[in-house]
């Protein structure tokens, strides 16, 4: 028998294997007991707190303000976590006039990313976001220092997680806006 027929074989059979599994894709599925129907519910979106916000340490020159944010998926499912920006507050010393900010993680640009840096939230789990910031004294801002040195501050902490549920290629983007005030 001839060796290329075999090979022929083996290929035509990983093809349709691979085809399966790419027209199949990820799915929740959950089944109603009651009723004995199958149905596709739509995902619950991720959840979000402000697990801690702490001024690490703090000279006549500059304050380092560590920040935690706690996220929690609700889905049997994985999600991607692509990033996390945020904007931080001193309530105190202006409501409107931020005063740092940040992104935690990052989004894909174009086909190929390299050295990704999202998180994988595994279903019915959370992770821990942390994140440092080193402000500057100018001396132009002596109330806001002044609370940051007897930790008085009062934040507000607002801004967006961009997420997909499972894959980075299934599914859509999705974004939700959170806001914390401590």
């Amino acid at each position: 028998m001839n060796p290329k027929i075999f090979v022929a074989a083996a290929v035509a059979a990983l093809a349709v294997i691979l085809g399966g599994i790419l027209l199949a894709g990820p799915t929740i599925v959950i089944t109603d007991q009651d009723a004995g129907a199958t149905n596709v519910p739509q995902a619950k979106p991720v959840q979000i707190e402000l697990e801690d916000i702490s001024i690490a340490k703090i000279s006549e020159r500059s304050v380092t303000i560590d920040l935690a944010f706690k996220l929690s998926n609700p889905n049997p499912r994985a999600m991607i976590v692509q990033t996390m920006d945020y904007q931080l507050f001193e309530t105190n010393y202006s409501e409107t006039e931020q005063i740092t900010g940040g992104e935690i993680g990052s989004r894909p640009e174009g086909m190929v990313e390299f050295g990704s840096n999202y998180y994988t939230l595994l279903g019915e789990n959370s992770i821990i976001l942390r994140d440092s910031k080193t402000l500057k004294n100018t001396g132009n801002t002596a109330d806001l220092w002044k609370s940051f040195e007897d930790d008085t501050a009062s934040w507000r902490v607002s801004g967006d997680v961009f997420y997909n549920l499972s894959s980075m290629t299934s599914g859509q983007e999705n974004e939700l806006h959170f806001e914390f005030t401590k």
